[in-house]
């Protein structure tokens, strides 16, 4: 059951993103409606999260891991489509340093940070004491990639990949740091390792065929996937180029991207 369970992640992992990216990259007068539509679906995936809490099958941790997927990618649409973020919309002032500029970094996106946390507290709740897990460790996984990831561009990685960031959001690069690895950076590798390590033993102590065992495996493909994200940030590579096929709207010309960051 080790292949499955990755295949299933990474599958997952691809497709989910590249159906955020298309969405995302349509006309903006569809944001509307594609974030109410994800919406019912992220609320028909928690009802389901809640009804599978008994199953200790290896159905039961994909239903959990695929609902938390699901969950997730309305999050990112709701940050992306600019729909929750932060109450602050404008770019760094060039003086902001240190304690200062990360407050005004983090009002940027605390919203949407405070969103995730609370979806994760209701994830969570509505599980407590059950034994199918999958659901609110796969969200607590993406929640601290992500934050971590968010961390590591504003303290500063030579890899931006800010080409993803739509016009609207344009002046959140405005509080990337500086193109140089800084202190975290090397923790953030060593954690996603770490978590790596931890699941895939976890489910290798497993029963073969259980509901924790692919639970596990999920969650150390999933861990792994961050690793590689993360290591994105310091090679010399466009990871954006990634997403291109599912992008809906033609490539942004360099003169246009450059007005959209200075606005």
């Amino acid at each position: 059951m080790t292949i499955p369970p990755l295949f299933f992640a990474l599958l997952m992992w691809f497709i989910g993103t590249g159906a955020v990216v298309w969405l995302d990259s349509r006309p903006r007068h569809t944001f509307k409606t594609s974030h109410q539509l994800a919406g019912l679906v992220a609320v028909l995936a928690m009802a389901v999260v809640y009804a599978k809490g008994n199953d200790t099958s290896w159905q039961g941790a994909y239903i959990g891991f695929g609902a938390a997927i699901l969950i997730w990618g309305w999050h990112e649409m709701g940050f992306l489509m600019g729909f929750v973020a932060g109450p602050r919309h404008s770019p760094c002032p060039s003086g902001a340093v240190g304690w200062d500029r990360f407050k005004l970094a983090t009002a940027t996106v605390i919203h949407h940070e405070i969103a995730l946390a609370t979806n994760l507290l209701v994830l969570v709740a509505i599980t407590w004491g059950q034994p199918n897990q999958a659901a609110p460790l796969t969200f607590a996984l993406l929640f601290a990639l992500r934050l971590s990831a968010k961390l590591n561009l504003f303290f500063g990685v030579p890899n931006l990949s800010d080409e993803i960031f739509p016009a609207h959001l344009a002046y959140l690069k405005t509080y990337f740091g500086k193109k140089s690895i800084s202190a975290l950076y090397p923790f953030s590798v060593l954690a996603c390792i770490a978590v790596t390590y931890w699941a895939w033993t976890s489910a290798e102590a497993a029963a073969t065929n259980s509901g924790p065992a692919v639970t596990a495996t999920l969650l150390a493909g999933l861990a792994a996937l961050g690793l590689v994200e993360h290591i994105f940030l310091v090679l010399p590579v466009r990871d954006a180029k990634m997403w291109r096929w599912a992008s809906a709207s033609k490539p942004t010309p360099p003169t246009a991207a450059k007005a959209a960051t200075i606005e």
